[in-house]
């Protein structure tokens, strides 16, 4: 006989295997994509220009201690301009760094959200908060809070997929864990070199008939011993893992294969170009477009090494070029594709970084600290207001003063763009009812259409 917390497990199971599961309310938004920047780009060097920086360059001025700065020394801090000259793109003449040569075509499909305040300079607290809605690690991320409760349309394939640098982001695979809810919600990380998936086919000598038996023996012993242990929630998800990966022998090798897509596709990403971390982040965001147009719920596109606090011009100026063209490539090819109308695309780092550096002086050399308190973000896809910027930060990019949130007013917003609410939302773990948000938040509404 099955415990109350068995046959929730059991439940969950089968309607991930089930296929879609209805919204709890109509949304234009069926998938996610998003594109996580680690380490905390800088929003002043990136799409909210602060002139008045220019005026305060090398100006000093005595520091107050801060829990939303990781440098936390007192004393003499220099305020510094940025090195990047900006230029005004799209109807609204939105004021983007002018090294986006590409992205600036495509600005009037984003909507620039400039409110958003995190609570941690600590990149691996601040990047679970970002994605767990908990700075300490252990809960579900997001993108399994999404496939939680909208299921997937492609049972071949998984439902929530990470798309990883050349390493694991701080604080690894917990960004994108199931926490306490099923297993079989966790995200599945691919390879960032090589064949992002190994072993699509069977062995040599092995029959998919073959293998398919095996399956079922093997299927035949682990459901017996789940029936004795129904609380076992490793022991569900490890059945549906082999039947996962025996489903996507059929449908995965197609999927990832990128050689299939026209030339002209794979230049506008920025495919086999002479920018090699171009190539690379084009590869995953070409990548994120096959699989939301094969059905995957929900894609994390990564990419690594914002954390400037030195040779910002160099640094950041080698991560703007990387992302670039692959970034607009793949919203014009959403859009080209119909699939933006039901895509909910996501850019964000897991906080901004600071209008001074106490370090070091030099023109040459200077960077940014660690800021919790304004952070760069745009969406764009179904349901998002596009063409528009919302909130504001102060003259030197300090803080964020309008349209202000906290993250868990972001994460109820995504939510609400994919057609759930985080208030019924919910799974009961440890004697209570869980939510994304922690406690609840509220939907902001400027950014919705």
């Amino acid at each position: 006989m099955f415990t109350r917390r068995g046959f929730l497990y059991q439940a969950a199971l089968s309607s991930l295997m089930a296929g879609p599961r209805k919204a709890h309310h109509a949304a234009k938004a069926k998938h996610c994509i998003f594109l996580l920047m680690e380490c905390g780009p800088s929003h002043i060097d990136t799409f909210d220009p602060k002139p008045k920086l220019t005026q305060l360059h090398m100006t000093k001025f005595q520091k107050e201690r801060s829990r939303f700065e990781a440098n936390m020394n007192t004393g003499e801090r220099y305020y510094v301009r940025s090195p990047f000259e900006f230029r005004r793109a799209g109807k609204l003449g939105i004021e983007v760094n002018s090294l986006f040569e590409n992205f600036a075509g495509v600005v009037d499909d984003c909507c620039f959200y400039r409110g958003l305040r995190a609570e941690s300079v600590n990149h691996p607290t601040a990047l679970y908060h970002l994605n767990t809605g908990n700075p300490f690690g252990g809960d579900p991320a997001l993108g399994a809070w999404t496939t939680y409760g909208l299921g997937t349309p492609n049972e071949n394939l998984p439902a929530f997929v990470v798309l990883p640098d050349v390493a694991y982001p701080q604080g690894g695979a917990a960004n994108w864990s199931s926490g306490f809810l099923p297993p079989q919600y966790q995200g599945t990380p691919l390879r960032p070199e090589g064949a992002p998936v190994l072993d699509m086919t069977p062995p040599e000598g092995v029959t998919a008939g073959e293998q398919r038996a095996n399956l079922d023996l093997l299927g035949m012993l682990n459901r017996g011993h789940r029936e004795r242990h129904p609380d076992h929630a490793e022991l569900a998800a490890r059945i549906e893992s082999y039947e996962l990966a025996f489903r996507m022998q059929a449908e995965m090798p197609g999927v990832v294969e990128l050689s299939k897509e026209a030339p002209k596709t794979l230049e506008m990403y920025g495919i086999g170009g002479p920018n090699q971390d171009a190539d690379a982040f084009g590869r995953r965001c070409l990548l994120a477009r096959r699989m939301v147009e094969a059905g995957v719920r929900f894609v994390q596109v990564i990419a690594m090494g914002w954390d400037s606090h030195d040779y910002i011009d160099k640094a950041h100026g080698a991560r703007i070029r990387a992302i670039d063209k692959p970034m607009a490539a793949l919203m014009t090819d959403l859009k080209r594709t119909g699939l933006l109308d039901q895509t909910l695309v996501v850019w964000a780092g897991e906080f901004g970084r600071s209008p001074d550096n106490g370090i070091r002086r030099g023109d040459a050399v200077w960077g940014r600290d660690h800021n919790a308190t304004a952070m760069p973000v745009w969406l764009a896809g179904g349901g998002v207001k596009t063409g528009q910027i919302v909130g504001a930060t102060d003259e030197t990019g300090l803080q964020a003063v309008e349209a202000v949130h906290p993250l868990k007013d972001f994460h109820v917003t995504l939510l609400h763009l994919l057609g759930l609410n985080d208030n019924k939302l919910r799974y009961l773990h440890a004697g209570r009812e869980k939510q994304l948000s922690q406690t609840g938040g509220e939907v902001i509404r400027p950014l919705l259409a």
